[in-house]
């Protein structure tokens, strides 16, 4: 399934973590920002635990600007953007980052693209050079296309179709949506794949890819401002372009309980239930999206929360639940439950369940101590994933790609400490209702009706 994003955890890749001294590491204040000319963004935050920088570019595109008809495109991009230019031929940036000693990847969500390097600090100006050259100069052949088009396409079957829980988010995304962007798949609809043209890649690339709609971000062993004069000297000289108009896609109100049933080759049943809730716009002003992640916490945030200890250990109801919110972004917000029955037990017994965990929240609300422990498991969580530059970066990147600032993450844990049990319960009492909820089961088909597949298709070498 595709992972339910919390405000503190929602970008956690698994990364070489580097040596450390301490897990406290520069404030934002100490982070410096310099806006090019041209309209690209830049932000280095030094870090000199060692000789070592985490290199990012950011745009802010992503699947939530697709039209109908090319679903998928900015993934199929991201791929093509290792097909080279006419400076580096395809293959050319991964073996040169590689010689460098670094590793290079990149991944595509709903509201931005991002590619990055993690590398030795002198070979930072190789990481700036290469990025720029593909950010304006990508070469577009018909023959690499026709061949990256089908390993996308053997992808989605791998990473979706042959995986019983992402096809039923998938399917649950696209009833609980009527109209935002939301409701399609990072990765596309088949059909659009199969039709996709490299002419639809192309405009996509002209339209959207420009510094005026990118964020660089460097963490590492660095002065900022020497960064700043090696992007001048990399990107500065780049235009600025005229954007699309983004126009608003607001999602019409859900007018009461939608239900689906999804039919796959599976070993288990399964439920997932989603509510639609806020998503965070005024981190200073707002208190709800950070109710609703406590809320979060309460329900799922470690083996003694209460649906793990209550569902599974309790009642043995469940052999797995748990609970999400997917609250920042350019969309729609989400509160999710989900659960997988026991054996002998039923979707339905499974969806009970989680109701009744709710309205006990609703009706009885959360101690002062419970709400102290997933305080300080969250924030404890939050300051020991900052010893890693590639988090860091990734944190930073995340917040500006989707219109929030990079200041705002020390202020996630300020108004994350300041939530109530009141809060808490008051967030379930108004968004957890069914005139807000799909829910969808997943009823196992044979497994003998299943494709065979035992390993990646060859050529994914990133993450969405």
């Amino acid at each position: 399934m595709t992972a339910l994003p919390k405000i503190l955890f929602v970008l956690m890749l698994t990364c070489a973590g580097l040596p450390v001294a301490s897990a406290a590491n520069a404030p934002a204040d100490d982070v410096a920002v310099k806006d090019l000319a041209n309209g690209l963004r830049v932000i280095v935050k030094p870090d000199r635990r060692a000789p070592v920088v985490a290199s990012m570019v950011w745009y802010r595109i992503g699947s939530v600007d697709e039209q109908g008809g090319i679903t998928g495109v900015a993934h199929v991009l991201e791929h093509m953007m290792f097909k080279g230019t006419k400076a580096v031929p395809a293959g050319e940036f991964s073996r040169l980052i590689a010689a460098a000693g670094g590793r290079e990847n990149a991944f595509t969500s709903r509201d931005y693209t991002g590619y990055f390097q993690t590398l030795h600090k002198s070979a930072l100006p190789l990481s700036f050079r290469l990025e720029a050259d593909r950010m304006v100069n990508l070469v577009l052949s018909p023959e690499e296309f026709a061949k990256e088009i089908k390993v996308v396409m053997e992808e989605r079957r791998w990473r979706t179709d042959d995986r019983p829980q992402s096809v039923m988010y998938e399917r649950l995304m696209a009833t609980a949506l009527t109209a935002h962007p939301y409701r399609n798949p990072v990765i596309g609809w088949m059909n659009d794949l199969e039709n996709l043209t490299i002419e639809d890649t192309r405009r996509f690339y002209e339209q959207w890819y420009s510094p005026n709609n990118a964020i660089v971000v460097v963490v590492g062993d660095v002065v900022p401002a020497e960064v700043f004069a090696l992007a001048e000297q990399h990107f500065g000289l780049i235009p600025s372009k005229t954007l699309p108009l983004r126009k608003p896609q607001d999602e019409p109100p859900q007018l009461g309980l939608k239900r689906l049933t999804v039919k796959v080759p599976a070993e288990q049943a399964q439920v997932l239930m989603a509510y639609r809730t806020p998503r965070l716009t005024k981190p200073k002003e707002e208190w709800e999206p950070y109710a609703l992640d406590m809320l979060e916490s309460v329900l799922s945030g470690n083996a003694a929360a209460r649906l793990p200890q209550r569902l599974v250990k309790t009642d043995r109801l469940a052999a797995a639940a748990g609970a999400s919110y997917e609250g920042v972004g350019r969309g729609p917000g989400f509160f999710y439950l989900s659960g997988t029955p026991a054996q002998g037990k039923t979707a339905a017994e499974m969806e009970q369940g989680l109701r009744r965990e709710v309205q006990r929240v609703i009706e009885e609300g959360v101690t002062q101590q419970e709400l102290e422990r997933v305080k300080a498991q969250a924030i404890a969580g939050q300051v020991y994933q900052r010893d890693s530059m590639f988090f860091q970066a990734r944190q930073m990147g995340w917040l500006e790609a989707v219109g929030l600032s990079y200041r705002d993450e020390n202020l996630f844990i300020e108004k994350l400490q300041q939530v109530t049990p009141e809060q808490v319960r008051e967030v379930a009492r108004k968004y957890l209702v069914d005139d807000g909820l799909t829910v969808a089961y997943l009823d196992p088909q044979p497994l003998s009706t299943a494709p065979a597949r035992t390993a990646p298709p060859a050529g994914i070498r990133h993450g969405n």
